[in-house]
């Protein structure tokens, strides 16, 4: 199947691994684009440049196909150290980076320079297309059915992918509620080049997370998923558990009033915990409404065969079947 993200990113699938705190790592990177999609190594799960640097190369071994690096920006008093982490980027020879948070533009002719191409993660038209204006060369729309930061505009994507369709020049792909090939078929269909899937890969067997989040992710249906930090709009989709109640108890009780510091115990250094201790009430984890559409714990290779193959069944047999003839 070829699109303009087949084309840009010389991928066989139009499949993208999303970034992942504390799961994108080299292993799961490399198991995606062994299977003909794009990994995806996350950037700020390493603790210093030098450490993403053995990263990418520890990808290298495991793959020969193209791979990328999510790296995002966050608003910080004491921010990572970017300039490390794009010098670690450009000198491990990655020609992918997906970018995230905040605005990317004062980064992006160093990356350019280098050959890299940039997707830009975005939750709304108007983001999508001041990525597009800032150089961007593609953009993931991310709806609100995403786990993680769907924005605060609310849009699904249903309304989003369509809306993206009509103002972009660029590429892009659809992130949140991918699944399946009924979701890269509707994807395609709503003008969107490929699919960008977080929680999917998560509930894998090379991802390298604890068994008790995949097995989670499994039990989970799409009403077992929460907003957090809301009043703090930094709103973020995580899935259900004891830490959450406790947050959602004290965004209720302290309301308008609420500080970061008053969850950091529910949200800071959660990641940990959860994914590779396997502490599920650790905290807030990020997980989309997408795990009511997740029943098994495939290899990414048949998990990616198969989304093809119903893709393609769809398409030539299903759709095709429903035009007039003559």
């Amino acid at each position: 199947m070829k699109t303009q993200i087949t084309e840009l990113f010389g991928i066989e699938h139009p499949i993208i691994q999303g970034g992942m705190h504390y799961v994108g790592f080299a292993e799961l990177a490399a198991a995606v684009s062994n299977a003909g999609g794009l990994g995806i190594i996350t950037a700020l799960t390493q603790p210093s440049p030098d450490a993403l640097a053995r990263e990418i190369g520890r990808c290298r071994e495991m793959t020969d196909k193209p791979f990328g690096v999510n790296l995002t920006f966050l608003p910080s008093r004491n921010p990572p150290d970017y300039a490390g982490y794009v010098r670690a980027i450009v000198d491990g020879g990655v020609r992918i980076v997906e970018t995230a948070g905040n605005n990317p533009q004062q980064w992006l002719p160093a990356l350019h320079e280098a050959g890299i191409r940039v997707i830009h993660k975005c939750t709304s038209v108007r983001h999508a297309l001041k990525a597009e204006s800032i150089g961007c060369d593609a953009v993931s729309v991310d709806g609100f059915e995403c786990g993680g930061h769907p924005g605060e505009d609310d849009v699904p994507n249903f309304i989003l992918l369509p809306r993206a369709a009509d103002e972009l020049r660029v590429p892009f792909v659809a992130s949140g509620g991918m699944a399946d090939g009924r979701s890269l078929v509707a994807a395609l269909a709503m003008g969107a080049a490929g699919i960008n899937m977080g929680t999917r890969f998560v509930a894998t067997e090379e991802a390298p997370v604890h068994r008790k989040v995949k097995q989670a992710i499994v039990a989970a249906t799409e009403l077992d998923t929460r907003l957090v930090m809301r009043p703090l709009r930094n709103t973020e989709r995580v899935l259900n558990n004891a830490g959450v109640e406790r947050l959602l108890e004290k965004e209720r009780r302290l309301g308008a009033d609420i500080t970061f510091s008053d969850i950091v115990e529910e949200v800071g250094g959660v990641y940990p915990r959860v994914m590779q201790d396997g502490n599920l009430d650790a905290g807030a984890w990020s997980c989309g409404m997408v795990a009511g559409l997740i029943q098994d714990i495939p290899r990414i290779g048949d998990l990616i065969d198969r989304i093809m193959r119903q893709a393609e069944e769809i398409v030539a047999t299903r759709l095709q079947g429903m035009l007039s003839r003559g």
